[in-house]
């Protein structure tokens, strides 16, 4: 990490806050997919994590098992979720340009 007694480094911390509110922005528009059952039930969410789209496929309806279908759902929103958090992780930390350390959990960055 750069010393912050270097000349632009204040400019620098500036832009970086300018590229983490641009990325911000970009997450909205980020759609990742997810499944369960091989596609049976099909989760979209935004880069925020927000659920857009949920599709159910009646052969998920079989044998009117409500039970079996809420854990494919809950199953699809959860890999959808854990996708676009990678890619959310992913668009942050091209934001920052290396400015932040690595390991550096960016939950608080990214609403979590």
């Amino acid at each position: 990490m750069p010393n912050p007694f270097e000349a632009g480094f204040l400019k620098k911390i500036q832009e970086v806050q300018a590229n983490l509110a641009r990325a911000q922005e970009l997450l909205k528009d980020i759609r990742v997919e997810g499944t369960a059952a091989g596609g049976l039930v099909q989760a979209v969410v935004n880069g925020h994590k927000e659920l857009i789209d949920i599709k159910i496929d009646k052969d998920a309806l079989v044998d009117d098992d409500l039970e079996m279908l809420e854990d494919l759902i809950v199953a699809a929103v959860s890999s959808a979720s854990q996708a676009a958090e990678e890619k959310a992780r992913e668009t942050m930390a091209g934001a920052t340009g290396g400015m932040l350390p690595p390991g550096m959990d960016l939950g608080s960055l990214l609403g979590g």
